[in-house]
């Protein structure tokens, strides 16, 4: 299989004239809600905080939620404007607990408008574990993809595709079984935050009401001189911290301006000299010259008469290596959050990687910042006789990636590449 005709589907959540997944499923005349988005939720007791960021930050315009109860409780987020209506029950959330007996379990249902994919793990829907897909080989693929992944509880899907293994229980009795939480907006949690607040407010203030007119009316006491008390400075509230996705260096200008730039030390030959391996980062461009019966004058007139703006220069105390690096022009700072879970990126890649046999390294990295936050990314390398031109349509497919490095072999005429893809 060619690349260049490689197809990816990319799931984005974003509102798109033409887009591949679909909001809602009719069952038995009750409208369900899919394609939300799930993230764990710490404090179910009051969930507004955990709900707010991540419409602010992780789907930026979400406007509604649901809860989902339970062992590992999570919270779903969508845009209206993308043809969610408050009331509507949660398909993920009835499927989840009326297959609660098991933990985790993968499935497609055939609806009237597509073909609803829904994957639960260790008691958590996964972040795009609920998902109507409009096509059926979309839904057929990212169903296979799964099912590489062991200890399924249960799989299910439609008789036709004939996968072993499978059954394909009634959605309507399911979802019937199911807890039917409905989508709610997100300002409504707001309202109902600030009423408590209001209703405190009213009780403390009627305490002190009662307090003043008990003072009037007791008899006087005698003065008592209080304590100075020390002035108490309110400490300055720290900036939330800047997650790592949110000032990324724009993957397609670093591809895409390192050919440029390694493409371009490639047309300087220098006579008697023979360049070396060709290595670009967000920083720029690095290369070297090694001398084999030229001299150092003639490599200085053909690095002078290239055109380059080079930022460093140097040549080896012996005369025998001429070193370069060349930087990059402007790149863009771009946020980018992370779209998967780890396990489920993996899948993802492996299975993009396999369908054009092209082989990967995949590595799972974590570090913690300075305030004990904890974030997470899968490391990835690969070779390829493909240019970053290539590659730049296929990885720019996922959110939250960075590209750290690229190299160049001149005599095999291999690309080396080696980045990273934030996960949650």
């Amino acid at each position: 299989m060619v690349l260049e005709d490689a197809k990816f589907q990319d799931q984005d959540y974003d509102s798109t004239v033409n887009r591949s997944w679909g909001t809602e499923i009719n069952v038995e005349g009750s409208s369900y809600a899919t394609s939300l988005f799930w993230q764990p939720l710490q404090n179910k007791d009051d969930p507004y905080a955990e709900v707010e960021e991540a419409s602010a930050g992780v789907l930026e315009g979400a406007d509604l939620f649901c809860i989902k109860p339970g062992k590992a409780p999570q919270f779903g987020i969508c845009v209206s404007h993308e043809g969610y209506k408050p009331g509507q029950y949660a398909a993920a959330v009835a499927l989840a607990t009326a297959l609660s007996d098991r933990s985790s379990f993968v499935g497609v249902f055939k609806v009237q408008n597509g073909w609803w994919y829904t994957c639960v793990r260790n008691d958590i829907i996964l972040s795009d574990g609920d998902m109507l897909f409009l096509n059926e080989e979309d839904a057929k693929n990212q169903f296979m993809s799964m099912l590489a992944v062991p200890d399924w509880g249960r799989k299910i899907a439609p008789p036709e595709w004939e996968v072993e293994e499978t059954e394909y229980p009634d959605l309507a009795k399911l979802l019937q079984r199911g807890t039917k939480n409905k989508l709610q907006k997100i300002k409504a949690l707001r309202g109902t935050k600030l009423v408590a607040v209001i209703a405190v407010s009213a009780i403390i203030g009627f305490w002190l009401l009662s307090s003043i007119i008990s003072s009037l009316l007791s008899p006087p006491a005698r003065p008592i001189i209080a304590p100075v008390q020390p002035k108490v400075v309110k400490p300055v509230e720290e900036p939330p911290e800047i997650k790592p996705w949110e000032q990324l260096k724009n993957a397609t200008d670093v591809m895409l301006q390192c050919r440029e730039g390694i493409n371009a030390l490639i047309r300087i030959m220098p006579p008697g000299w023979v360049i070396g391996g060709l290595s670009c980062g967000p920083e720029g461009v690095t290369t070297f010259w090694t001398r084999d019966v030229g001299r150092i004058s003639w490599i200085d007139k053909a690095l002078n008469v290239s055109g380059i703006n080079f930022s460093g220069k140097s040549i080896s105390d012996d005369g025998q290596t001429m070193m370069v690096s060349v930087p990059l022009n402007k790149v863009d700072i771009v946020s980018s959050p992370p779209q998967y879970y780890d396990v489920d990126l993996k899948n993802v890649l492996n299975n993009m990687f396999q369908s054009i046999g092209q082989d990967i390294s995949l590595n799972s990295f974590s570090y913690t910042s300075p305030r004990n936050n904890v974030y997470r990314s899968v490391q990835f390398s690969f070779n390829s006789v493909q240019n970053p031109t290539v590659w730049n349509k296929l990885l720019t497919k996922f959110s939250g990636l960075e590209i750290n490095n690229i190299k160049y072999d001149v005599n095999s005429k291999m690309w080396h590449y080696e980045g990273a893809i934030y996960v949650f």
